[in-house]
């Protein structure tokens, strides 16, 4: 099965184009079914200029998420903690499970974080020299809060959306109308979920490491994993004072916190932290203190900002795709989103739609491997579709969740960031990953079918 898997990555980084390839296409085969079903390319041109820029909050928030987890992980406080926590394994399989342990968990807080930091202790695991550990299954561990947890943690894109009303498309809103985090993320089902996913991954990561002479370490692959050193030029003119002091930082800090103490006073927690903007600016603010210097926090913003450019580009375009979707209608007045949530409809029972979605937004995600763009394209329809069967909708978010992230397993897309700071392939990985996603897939499906039945239907709750 890993080798299959390897050739399935070596053929799909040799012949599958950009996602933004993937994002153009989509917008092209929703046009088309737009016309098809009888809407004027006047109309369909019209809602896709109007729909274009519905989702730029939404996209500024979603790159924030992204930066604010790169510069908390890469502050020097996180480093030596990265450090220390690497000396606890004492054998390469352990060292490989606590990696898996430690991107499943930090995912559920943010996935930038987890994806960068994990990079990290698989570098810092690596630098033991009395420690042979397989680099490729450790990168493949570190990358498992992208491919298992993420969605189902506090900067899901979905359940962010979905809580909170200025993110919700107009079209969207009326549908869904606002659920919030209880209903989603912090579901004791969902919370279930969760724990049973990170446990299938230990397992899985403890009996998938290579032992004996199939163990390729770092070394073995040309990779050097100490990180170079850099050279912070101290400052040489007046003017750049406070560039070096914490000075201002602190008075961020400060302000910060004084807000952050009225607003979770005000509001009840879990509302409180449901607010994507609420979410990025404790982040980035943690980030600023931990980074101390201006200089220092400005430097890693700089790095990180290279990992949001599909996210800013792509978003777009899904919100073109999900206006084309909602509003170019026939003369029926009808859409392309009426017809496919007809068809979900179709299969007349709730029991089967969270199997039935979840394998859907397996597949979609092979091609949009989006979480946030694609809840874009997918919420009117299938929203549509649960309201019309009466299953809970806070469940059918978490069903989209548990479901989405597995194609990421095998999709190069979010790999990009982690291989970078590795040294490695998508192809050194992808046949570990794979083997995660054959243990996940049946689990999850399950389990999202057998949970949606303790569920209670409501009907949308609008602002």
């Amino acid at each position: 099965m890993a080798r299959f898997a390897t050739r399935s990555s070596n053929f799909s980084e040799r012949w599958f184009p950009s996602t933004l390839v993937f994002a153009l296409l989509t917008v092209t085969a929703v046009a088309i079914a737009a016309m098809g079903i009888g809407a004027t390319p006047a109309v369909v041109a019209k809602t896709f200029g109007n729909g274009f820029w519905d989702l730029i909050p939404f996209t500024m928030q979603m790159a924030m998420v992204a930066i604010g987890g790169y510069v908390v992980a890469t502050s020097g406080p996180v480093a030596r903690f990265t450090t220390r926590i690497a000396l606890i394994p004492k054998t390469g399989r352990g060292a490989i499970v606590m990696v898996a342990f430690v991107s499943l968990v930090s995912a559920l807080f943010n996935w930038g974080f987890s994806l960068i930091f994990s990079a990290l202790l698989v570098r810092r695991l690596a630098e033991r020299a009395g420690l042979r550990m397989d680099y490729r299954a450790a990168g493949a561990a570190a990358y498992l809060g992208l491919g298992g947890s993420w969605a189902l943690g506090l900067s899901s894109s979905a359940a962010q959306l979905q809580a909170n009303p200025a993110s919700i498309p107009p079209t969207l809103l009326p549908i869904t109308g606002v659920i919030s985090f209880r209903e989603t993320i912090f579901s004791w089902q969902s919370l279930l979920l969760a724990a049973i996913i990170i446990a299938v991954c230990m397992i899985v990561a403890h009996r998938s490491a290579p032992r004996g002479s199939v163990v390729r370490t770092a070394s073995d692959l040309g990779i050097d994993p100490h990180d170079p050193i850099e050279d912070h030029q101290p400052r040489s003119r007046p003017g750049e004072w406070l560039e070096y002091s914490p000075l201002l930082t602190l008075v961020v800090v400060a302000l910060t916190a004084g807000w952050a103490i009225q607003e979770f006073a005000e509001k009840d927690p879990i509302v409180a932290i449901s607010g994507l903007n609420t979410y990025n600016l404790l982040f980035l603010t943690l980030g600023m203190l931990l980074h101390w210097r201006p200089r220092l926090f400005v430097a890693a913003v700089a790095k990180a900002v290279p990992a949001t450019a599909g996210v800013l580009i792509q978003f777009p375009f899904y919100a073109a795709i999900a206006a084309i979707m909602t509003k170019a209608a026939d003369s029926d007045g009808n859409t392309v989103s009426h017809y496919l949530a007809s068809a979900f409809t179709s299969v007349g029972s709730p029991v089967l739609f969270p199997a039935l979605l979840g394998i859907y937004s397996v597949v979609l995600g092979f091609l949009v491997p989006s979480g946030g763009g694609k809840w874009i394209i997918e919420a009117p329809y299938v929203m549509q579709a649960a309201n019309d069967l009466h299953v809970n909708l806070g469940w059918t978010v978490q069903i989209y969740n548990a479901a989405e992230v597995l194609p990421n397993l095998v999709n190069p897309f979010w790999m990009l960031p982690l291989l970078g700071v590795l040294g490695l392939k998508a192809r050194d990985i992808v046949g570990f990953t794979f083997l995660y996603l054959l243990a996940l897939a049946p689990v999850i499906l399950g389990l999202l079918t057998l949970l949606s039945l303790t569920l209670p239907y409501h009907p949308p709750i609008q602002p």
